[in-house]
């Protein structure tokens, strides 16, 4: 039961660190949340949100250290045995993770993570009951019950994440807190789930308690708002008061970034010279049927655009939608069915090997993931050196003052401390500077960003941001920049294409899309986007 004063889970004085560090993660961290109560904790990355909820569930690694009070319905979850904590975990509190694939079995249909979860919770329930519990869970999440025996792997990531909710809310627990749950999906999508997860936790008369670096969704569907930095909330209020009127020094600074993220930019002169071009490109995905009457998937499918130089191009849509297929295409990792791709006036589908090889040293991709673009045996110094010993740019030695130099440009300072260092050493915006400065290494005319920043907190996006847009003007690069958040497309880009299933629907500026959207997909993104409310509006 909560406490005496309707508080599901009280925090006063805590802190944490984990074995063999000297440095306390949470320092004097004071946090309630009261029953029924939304609150986002919101932070600057490392700074110990997701530590919070390990700590609150008692996830951590054996060695840890933690003084103060913790009560999560009445209970320290400190001093409970495993088997207490089992049914803590479900009963009391109910958690939806960042990935749900780390949740989710591989070998495990759908069905099946309900009815263990029901099983273990509930051993007592007949198996008829557990199924139709199981098929009432998944209708409530709108996922069809028919995809009972469905895997994992089958389902979209706004499809697992949903199940996952499904997971956290099948015990119906006082307080559900989510750990970044919409950081890897588009933006409608991450609406369509936050609407469902507010709407279950209301529905439910449970507690919210949001973890998120993104300050938008927290004031979207959270009422009140705690800032977390140095392992203690330095903050707290009313959504809306925190934002428009911040108290705190990092307060300040991540609203200012995310404000800085959300700029508008008019679009660019379009006089310069045309560095890209791309008439009526087609990439098809033969998805079987008889040779006479083949089904395709037509992932893109006659789309044409131009790109001019110094002129930053975002191209937004949905998942799904053909984004991520298009700038693959570009680089020739996916085959092309038709159509034209000129880079600085030749077109790649006509050239032979040798040639697209040496064509394609203008056309450079910074990947969604830098952890997962790294090789993780090779120092930070070998994988920018890399392209440049494999086409034979320079020497090793002029390849390793060369890297120095990039290290230098991305703001990798003193470059020394980094060269060594493999990626696992770094932190998520260091490890995207490192990919930032391998894909500028062999001089490109144009570089195309697909989804560079969707694992990146508020402020550290903010920064790359910066970096990419100093780098454009410097070295006089084009962008194709690929996004789901259109907030960040019309801060950023002069122009802006929306994709939906594989064609472009609207073009045009981005406050232009804002303010006037004419496709019906252009208007669900832009109701799915959360920017910050103006200071007119506290008035």
């Amino acid at each position: 039961m909560p406490s005496s004063l309707g508080h599901l889970l009280e925090i006063e004085q805590l802190r944490m660190r984990y074995p063999n560090s000297a440095s306390w993660i949470l320092d004097g961290l004071n946090l309630k949340v009261a029953a029924g109560e939304k609150l986002a904790l919101v932070g600057s990355s490392g700074c110990g949100k997701s530590t919070v909820a390990r700590v609150v569930l008692q996830l951590l690694p054996s060695g840890c250290v933690s003084k103060g009070r913790l009560l999560l319905a009445g209970k320290d979850p400190r001093k409970m045995t495993q088997s207490s904590l089992r049914r803590l975990r479900g009963e009391s509190v109910g958690l939806v993770f960042q990935d749900p694939m780390t949740r989710l079995n591989p070998l495990m249909t759908i069905g099946e993570h309900l009815l263990d979860t029901l099983k273990a919770h509930k051993s007592e329930q007949s198996s008829i009951w557990r199924r139709e519990k199981a098929e009432e869970l998944l209708d409530r999440v709108g996922i069809n019950s028919a995809r009972f025996d469905a895997y994992p792997h089958e389902f979209s990531g706004g499809m697992r994440q949903r199940l996952a909710i499904a997971l956290a809310i099948a015990l119906n627990p006082p307080l559900v807190i989510a750990d970044e749950p919409t950081t890897s999906l588009d933006m409608a999508v991450a609406n369509q789930v936050m609407d469902e997860l507010r709407a279950l936790c209301d529905e439910l008369g449970s507690a919210l308690l949001l973890i998120s670096h993104d300050l938008g969704i927290a004031a979207r569907w959270c009422d009140r708002m705690a800032i977390l930095d140095n392992g203690q909330i330095v903050e707290t209020g009313s959504s809306r008061e925190v934002l428009l009127a911040p108290n705190s020094f990092i307060g300040k600074r991540l609203i200012k970034a995310a404000r800085a993220r959300e700029g508008r930019k008019s679009s660019a002169g379009l006089q310069s010279p045309v560095l890209l071009e791309v008439n009526n490109l087609r990439c098809w995905h033969e998805l079987g049927g008889w040779p006479w009457q083949i089904n395709w998937l037509k992932a893109v499918n006659e789309v044409s655009f131009s790109l001019h130089s110094g002129e930053c191009l975002g191209v937004v849509g949905p998942s799904g939608c053909g984004k991520s297929t298009l700038c693959r295409a570009l680089l020739g990792l996916k085959s092309i069915r038709g159509g034209e791709v000129k880079l600085l006036g030749r077109d790649l589908l006509k050239l032979d090997r040798q040639s697209l090889r040496n064509a394609r040293k203008a056309l450079q991709m910074v990947f969604q993931d830098p952890l997962a673009c790294l090789n993780p045996k090779m120092t930070v110094g070998e994988a920018i050196a890399d392209p440049l010993l494999i086409h034979g740019v320079c020497s090793r030695t002029e390849a390793n003052e060369r890297t120095r130099e990039l290290l230098r440009q991305v703001g990798l300072t003193p470059p020394e401390s980094f060269q060594n260092r493999i990626p696992r050493e770094l932190s998520g915006g260091q490890q995207q500077r490192v990919a930032i400065a391998r894909a500028i290494s062999l001089h490109p005319k144009v570089l195309i960003c697909d989804e560079s920043l969707s694992m990146l907190d508020v402020e550290t996006q903010s920064e790359v941001l910066v970096l990419l847009k100093s780098l454009q003007k410097n070295l006089g690069l084009a962008m194709l920049f690929i996004t789901h958040d259109l907030s960040i497309a019309t801060g950023f880009c002069n122009r802006v294409i929306v994709l939906d299933q594989g064609r472009i629907v609207e073009e045009g500026c981005g406050e232009q899309l804002i303010d006037e959207p004419k496709a019906a997909i252009t208007r669900k993104l832009v109701n799915a986007c959360p920017r910050l409310p103006l200071a007119t509006e506290l008035l």
